[in-house]
């Protein structure tokens, strides 16, 4: 009996271990799979890493070109008042190193022989007035591989108040233009204008403006400077505040670069308001024969923007007899460009203004005056004009005075009347 139970404990005892070898069995063999697992993802993991670092790399090194991506948008139809514009096709971008150093003087150079005369970077520049138009008189454009550009320069007493209306006439057009902003406002500041804006930190090196005073030359000849730096610019603007355009980019850039005349409104004006403002001390560099009058609005060519501030003949004189009552910015180009530029100005001004009213300013319309009639009215002179030799209807590409408060029918008209 005794030994039947022995057996029996035997028994039992024997079955215990071998429940734990097969616990303790399973154990290992689920650790080894857990063990498996975990070095299995550990080295996916760290092919990840690998793999993410290697594009990384290899990404960085690639050029990327944004304006791959880019697309174009068709410009509106003109109104039926005026044929379809050429669409003018953007052209290699001129770099700084294609400009041209012209030096023919010693003494002139100062120091700079051998050196790059290249536009700054930046429109507000800290160059002393002798240096700019020293740098502005030597710089010359390249005749190839490079994109005509317009330069707007707009001469204010502060902000634009149609603004919006020349950042939609400016829309699209990168490359084929630059603006040059001077304003009396010693204030002056931008920081409203959005940094997408083409007039945003356009404002140039200013001085204060008097009105009919000498001041104004050397506004517009620091306006003509600074652009001047742009070997880029073939053709030069002037506008205030005030101006609008009568067409669209499209038409206004193809009408300037294909044009072979600059536009300086000249003639001759007897009575106290023309000749009558003459100075006999100018003689003899200035005669009363070749004394000019004309509109202070003008839109002339490089070469003739280069004689200006290269001028040390006639400016000069200008600057030291015609003072009161002479009115400097309605003589000195004027009487410039009948002497030297005779047979490439076409005698007239681009840019519309109503003088139907007596007094020294012209007509400012406001916004009950803007009409789609009135519009395409303005863009035509009663007699028309030439243009390259043949006749034409459309002689004004711009119209002044608009106030502030007429901006809003003036986007109205924008696309309905001036195609943009």
């Amino acid at each position: 009996m005794k030994k039947s139970q022995e057996t029996q404990e035997d028994s039992l005892q024997q079955e215990s271990r071998y429940q734990l070898h097969q616990i303790f069995i399973s154990k290992i063999f689920k650790s080894h799979r857990f063990f498996q697992a975990l070095v299995l993802y550990s080295l996916l993991i760290g092919f990840g890493f690998g793999l993410g670092f290697i594009l990384n790399v290899h990404i960085r090194n690639v050029s990327f070109n944004p304006q791959i991506f880019r697309l174009s948008t068709l410009s509106p139809s003109l109104s039926s008042s005026f044929s379809t514009p050429l669409q003018p096709q953007p052209e290699k971008v001129v770099s700084l190193e294609d400009t041209v150093v012209v030096a023919t003087n010693d003494d002139d150079d100062e120091g700079q022989k051998g050196h790059s005369l290249v536009k700054p970077e930046n429109v507000m520049h800290n160059m002393t007035e002798e240096e700019l138009f020293l740098r502005a008189s030597k710089i010359q454009e390249k005749t190839l591989k490079k994109t005509k550009k317009v330069a707007f320069m707009f001469l204010t007493r502060g902000k634009l108040p149609l603004a919006k209306l020349w950042e939609r006439f400016f829309k699209g057009h990168e490359g084929l233009f630059s603006i040059y902003i001077h304003t009396s406002d010693p204030f002056y500041v931008d920081d409203d204008i959005p940094q997408t804006s083409p007039l945003y930190r356009r404002r140039i090196p200013s001085k204060e403006v008097g009105w009919g005073m000498v001041s104004m030359v050397e506004a517009e000849r620091r306006l003509l400077a600074n652009a001047l730096l742009d070997a880029g610019n073939h053709r030069f603007v002037l506008l205030s505040e005030s101006d609008i355009p009568l067409f669209n980019f499209s038409t206004i850039y193809s009408y300037l670069t294909n044009s072979q005349h600059s536009y300086v409104d000249v003639y001759d004006l007897p009575g106290p308001a023309g000749r009558g403002r003459y100075n006999r001390r100018m003689s003899p560099v200035i005669n009363r024969r070749n004394w000019r009058k004309g509109s202070q609005w003008f839109e002339i060519d490089r070469e003739v923007a280069l004689a200006v501030v290269s001028d040390k003949t006639y400016f000069p004189v200008f600057k030291k007899h015609c003072l009161s009552n002479c009115y400097s910015d309605e003589h000195y180009l004027a009487t410039l460009v009948h002497v030297m530029f005779p047979g490439k100005n076409a005698n007239r001004s681009l840019t519309w203004t109503d003088w139907s009213r007596r007094g020294p300013h012209p007509r400012t319309y406001t916004r009950g005056s803007v009409t789609g009639e009135f519009l395409r009215r303005v863009r035509n002179r009663g007699q028309g004009c030439v243009y390259n030799g043949k006749k034409s209807e459309n002689c004004y590409l711009f119209a002044r005075k608009f106030d502030g408060g007429s901006l809003d029918k003036l986007l109205y008209f924008a696309h309905r009347v001036m195609g943009f």
